[in-house]
Formats: structure tokens, C-alpha cells, sequence
């Protein structure tokens, strides 16, 4: 009788926690610096599953998504401009809604060069979309910069329904 009741604890215990894991929280490592010097290279952080079933990401969040370019692993970047917004990059300076925003987060490893997506739009971001950049510009794959493998069109748009959690504090 002991051992089936060691064996029901651990299979609910397992079933509680692959729950947990999949539909509220989940360990993530960062893998790249493109968010630095916010996250960096081998930070441990918490992907929250649940706040966006509730609503939608809001600017200045930290998202993790699925590639909307087909590359295999998910990413995180920050929410720039949501639906209705118009974002425009000026010279790697981003205006939105036609207002310049200081970006205190925001890392330029390359300055005094001009680089794909540098200078964009303005573009509205249309209704279900997100337009997202990584805190440091010159080193990231984002809005500004990715491109359809199979056209080479541009893709500025994140869609909400490739958005898998906000990125929440370290641990």
C-alpha cells in the first residue's frame, strides 16, 4: 500500500509541476545580449504565462515570442508601439506618435553607423500587432530589421498570438 501512495504523490506531483511550467510560469535563459545592458548574455529569469490571457502587452514590457521569421528558438524584446500607434525611427532615434522617446534602456554599440532599420516609417502598427526592439539596437533581430525568409519583405510587426509570456524578475 506504501508504494502506490509514493507513486500517486509523485505522478500528481510531476502532473502539478509540468502544469506550472506550461501554463503559468517557466524558467527562461537569456541567450543573447541583444536586450542589453537590461538583460544580458546567461540571465535566469521567470516567463510569466499568464498576465497576457488577461490582457494584452503594454509599452516599456519585456516580451518572449515566437519568431514571426521562422527562426526556432523564442525571443525577448521590448514592447516599443501597440495597435493604433505610429512608430517612426529617425537615425536610430524613435519617435512615437510623432513624439521623440527617451530611452534611458536603450544601447548603441555602433553609434556613428547608419545600419538596416535605422531609420523606418513612420508605420502604424495595425490592431493584434506589436512593434518590438531589442534594448541594445545595433546587436538585435527585431521589428526594425527582420525580413521574410521567403520574400526578404520586410515583417515590423510582431502579432499578439506569437507573444508566449511577460519576462518578469530574475532568479
Amino acid at each position: 500500500m506504501k508504494p502506490l501512495r509514493t507513486a500517486i504523490i509523485v505522478v500528481v506531483t510531476v502532473a502539478a509541476a509540468l502544469f506550472v511550467r506550461r501554463w503559468v510560469a517557466a524558467p527562461i535563459v537569456i541567450a543573447s545580449d541583444s536586450m542589453a545592458p537590461t538583460l544580458t548574455l546567461g540571465h535566469h529569469l521567470v516567463l510569466d504565462r499568464v498576465t497576457y490571457l488577461l490582457r494584452a502587452p503594454g509599452r516599456g514590457e519585456i516580451v518572449s515570442f515566437k519568431s514571426p521569421v521562422g527562426e526556432e528558438h523564442e525571443s525577448v524584446k521590448r514592447v516599443i508601439a501597440v495597435a493604433g500607434d505610429t512608430i517612426e525611427l529617425r537615425e536610430k532615434q524613435v519617435y512615437l506618435n510623432g513624439e521623440h522617446q527617451y530611452e534611458r534602456y536603450a544601447n548603441y554599440t555602433r553609434p556613428a553607423e547608419l545600419l538596416a532599420g535605422d531609420t523606418l516609417g513612420p508605420l502604424t502598427v495595425p490592431e493584434g500587432h506589436l512593434f518590438v526592439l531589442g534594448d541594445n539596437r545595433d546587436e538585435s533581430r527585431d521589428s526594425a530589421s527582420w525580413k521574410d525568409p521567403a520574400t526578404g519583405a520586410p515583417v515590423h510587426f510582431l502579432s499578439l498570438s506569437a507573444v508566449t509570456g511577460k519576462v518578469r524578475g530574475a532568479y
